[in-house]
């Protein structure tokens, strides 16, 4: 299987045609988001569907895409959430040591600065407020770490890992209210 980026996010319908409102998670959404590219739209339960684009442009500092598969207003709405993925191949190599493509971390196991592993990144979350690591903790409750230097303070993808120095708390599982 071809390995997949992230490039965008449907936020919500646009119009009575089909748009979609899509958070771009690209540098390049003009190569991403061209006429006629195949994208994978993949739900939160992990189901995903094949979608070519038929028109994108942009509207009051949104992305507004058109898929194929997407005719109407109804149809937009069902896809509300829905990350939309690219083939990784033919991406730039990244310059900065300190910066990552999200499919470089998803995978990588998580680890305190001692050595104990605490799980595996499942996923990066894009928020307003920054990045998080969204980790599987084997059969415990999942953890979002803040992606940040002073608690991420390594990350070594040739090793597979990335090294946490949480402050207390962060990682410790919440007991169910009474």
């Amino acid at each position: 299987m071809t390995e997949q980026v992230v490039v965008g996010r449907v936020a919500k319908a646009h119009g009575i045609r089909g748009e979609l409102a899509v958070d771009v998670r690209t540098d390049s959404p003009e190569e991403r988001f061209v006429e006629g590219a195949v994208l994978t739209g993949r739900a939160r339960g992990g189901a995903t569907t094949r979608l070519t684009v038929t028109a994108a442009r942009w509207h009051s500092g949104r992305l507004l895409v058109r898929f194929e598969e997407v005719p109407d207003r109804t149809a937009a709405e069902a896809q509300r959430g829905l990350l939309l993925l690219a083939d990784a191949h033919g991406l730039p190599p990244i310059d900065d040591p300190d910066e990552f493509y999200d499919h470089e971390l998803e995978g990588l196991r998580a680890e305190l600065t001692d050595g104990t592993t605490v799980g595996t990144v499942r996923e990066i979350v894009h928020s307003p407020g920054g990045e998080l690591l969204v980790l599987d903790r084997e059969g415990r409750s999942e953890a979002m770490v803040p992606f940040v230097q002073a608690i991420v303070v390594e990350v070594d993808v040739q090793a597979g890992k990335v090294v946490l120095d949480p402050p207390e708390g962060l990682l410790e599982d919440v007991e169910p209210s009474p």
